[in-house]
């Protein structure tokens, strides 16, 4: 299955026959995009099931309506197994940035959270879901293809900066009872890639 948020709707692709319930179905063969966008803009409650005959070809032909972006990204705790949170465009959100040409998943995970929030003594403990969501850049339709990772710090007590060049405002540490209040106001693929830690 591939799950991917278009204006925070959730667009599932899954195997033919597969149903989910409350959300509404549609044939890969039959899926229109710009009516899909449309249906979208106009509903934004809506949850739609895209039903594929070969999931993985049909999801590689969807790919080829947006121009792909990757990106990496990690969810952080410290020795308290406290998480590590951004602040930014008024929601909260993950750090996690751009792959640079050459670079590695991992590599690019790690630097963008040390670059993003000032955090240092970073090792990976294991790759999370990746995750999808669509935005508009420049009038282009763009796919962010986000890869995680659980990672944790070695260093017991560090100052954490927001890198506000990228437009975040805080950063911080947060208890599971804190990060659960966050998950009201943040992005649809961070709730779904929460769902694994919290």
């Amino acid at each position: 299955m591939y799950k991917v948020f278009i204006n925070e709707v959730p667009v599932f692709f899954t195997e033919i026959n597969t149903s989910l319930t409350s959300f509404k179905s549609v044939l890969y063969q039959e899926l229109d995009c710009q009516f899909l966008f449309h249906e979208i803009s106009k509903n934004p409650e809506v949850k739609i099931n895209v039903i594929c005959d070969n999931l993985e070809n049909d999801w590689l032909n969807f790919l080829l309506n947006f121009q792909v972006r990757e990106a990496a990204g990690g969810v952080v705790k410290n020795k308290a197994k406290d998480l590590l949170w951004i602040y930014r465009f008024d929601k909260w959100d993950l750090p996690k940035g751009h792959i640079e040409k050459g670079e590695s998943k991992n590599v690019a995970a790690i630097r963008e959270v040390e670059e993003e929030c000032n955090v240092s003594g970073l090792v990976i403990d294991k790759e999370l879901q990746t995750t999808y969501h669509v935005f508009e850049h420049k009038g282009n339709k763009v796919m962010k293809v986000t890869y995680w990772f659980l990672m944790h710090t070695t260093i017991e007590s560090q100052t954490l900066v927001p890198q506000t060049e990228e437009g975040i405002t805080a950063v911080c540490f947060k208890n599971s009872n804190d990060s659960l209040k966050c998950l009201s106001n943040t992005y649809g693929n961070i709730k779904l890639l929460m769902e694994e830690i919290l």
